[in-house]
């Protein structure tokens, strides 16, 4: 099969040393299948959200350019200070994210998962920046 690979000029998938189980690549693999379609400009940024086991993270980027124009975090004072489960915290985010965009001129967005399930913190994260005004 790398022969063969080789012959069609294309490299073969090689494990990285942060990927080290299947539910990692999985994700890898969910991750580049969306990012074929998803992708940002100025006017219509990319909504990424990067879950961790203790926070989130969202940036809104501009892949033309190749900036960040807008990131909000759970680890922002006014949100880490909040009591409440992460799921709360990804909701205190989303409107928060929401806000910044609002406030830099943002108004549509795409949103990319990232490679996540839709579900749990990335659903309620996209709900409440919904709810705070933004389109995707």
């Amino acid at each position: 099969m790398v022969n063969v690979l080789r012959k069609q000029g294309k490299q073969p998938f090689t494990w990285s040393k942060t990927m080290k189980n299947r539910k990692q690549y999985r994700r890898y693999r969910i991750k580049k299948r969306i990012r074929k379609v998803v992708s940002g400009s100025a006017d219509r940024p990319r909504m990424s959200v990067f879950r961790s086991n203790r926070d989130i993270y969202v940036q809104l980027i501009d892949d033309v350019q190749g900036h960040t124009l807008v990131s909000v975090s759970s680890k922002l004072p006014e949100i880490a200070e909040q009591k409440g489960s992460k799921t709360e915290k990804a909701v205190l985010v989303g409107k928060k994210a929401a806000e910044v965009a609002k406030s830099a001129g943002i108004e549509t967005v795409v949103f990319d998962r990232n490679g996540y399930l839709y579900h749990g913190r990335v659903k309620a994260l996209a709900d409440a920046a919904r709810e705070g005004g933004l389109k995707f």
